[in-house]
């Protein structure tokens, strides 16, 4: 058996079953939470480094939290700054300026989630062929091919559209609000190596911007349906004890060892 392949192969379906239902998941939590579950149903609790695992979970955990303070509190500074201003006007402004704030949260989102890929993609051939953990460029343009087809055939439409239109009434100037904090808080934690919830980021952005108005302004049981999916979307605990696994020459690779890693 070859557990790391069970990653890819079991992620896809959930992600593309949650899409379809228009919810938003995050691909970094089901990857992590796959990788791991995989290592402790192979070879034990004892194969996990706790070390860097709670610094992921930190990390996975703070992020939609500082998504929601950031976009509240940027949301009251530009209320601040152009309160003077007329709503068309404003809109006007930030409709131009909402191309940027897109772009910076598509550039941050390809950064921390595109690594995420290459990582799973790294560890799959370091288990099966080299042994040795580097990132080839093969790898790369891979991610960023696949990631781009994604997104340009419209995967995430239905996933946009509880974003953008469901969870609470967005002007130009909260879309650049949302985008930007969102695309802040990508780019800090990329910045320092950790993986984040690029949907989660933004989607509490987006609640933190609309809090501004009024807590109701926010459609609370949209969100609750989003956070269902989130915890449900864990699959952790659901991979079976599995035992070694052959490599394509048909040896016996031993589940506790570690391929090499090339910084």
């Amino acid at each position: 058996m070859q557990p790391p392949s069970l990653i890819p192969l079991r992620l896809p379906p959930q992600v593309l079953l949650a899409t379809r239902m228009g919810y938003p998941v995050s691909v970094s939590h089901s990857l992590i939470a796959g990788i791991v579950g995989t290592g402790v149903g192979t070879g034990g609790l004892a194969v996990v480094k706790l070390a860097g695992f709670i610094e992921v979970l930190l990390a996975l955990a703070l992020s939609p939290v500082l998504g929601f303070g950031a976009g509240f509190l940027f949301m009251v500074g530009l209320y601040w700054l152009f309160r003077r201003w007329g709503p068309s006007t404003v809109n006007a402004l930030f409709g131009k300026l909402q191309v940027v704030s897109a772009a910076f949260m598509a550039y941050s989102h390809g950064k921390n989630d595109g690594q995420n890929a290459m990582g799973v993609i790294a560890l799959i051939w370091a288990v099966h062929y080299s042994q040795d953990f580097s990132i080839e460029l093969w790898m790369i343009l891979a991610a960023a091919i696949t990631m781009g087809l994604g997104t340009a055939i419209g995967g995430w439409r239905v996933v946009i559209r509880t974003l953008g239109l469901r969870i609470t009434r967005l002007e130009p100037v909260n879309g650049f609000a949302a985008e930007t904090c969102a695309g802040a808080v990508i780019e800090a934690a990329s910045g320092i190596g950790l993986p984040v919830s690029t949907t989660h980021t933004i989607g509490t952005s987006i609640m933190g911007v609309g809090a501004t108005r009024r807590l109701s302004a926010v459609r609370w049981g949209v969100t609750r349906g989003i956070f269902s999916a989130w915890l449900y979307h864990l699959p952790l605990l659901r991979h079976r004890r599995l035992g070694p696994f052959k490599d394509p020459g048909g040896r016996t690779v031993a589940t506790q060892s570690s391929p090499k890693v090339h910084s």
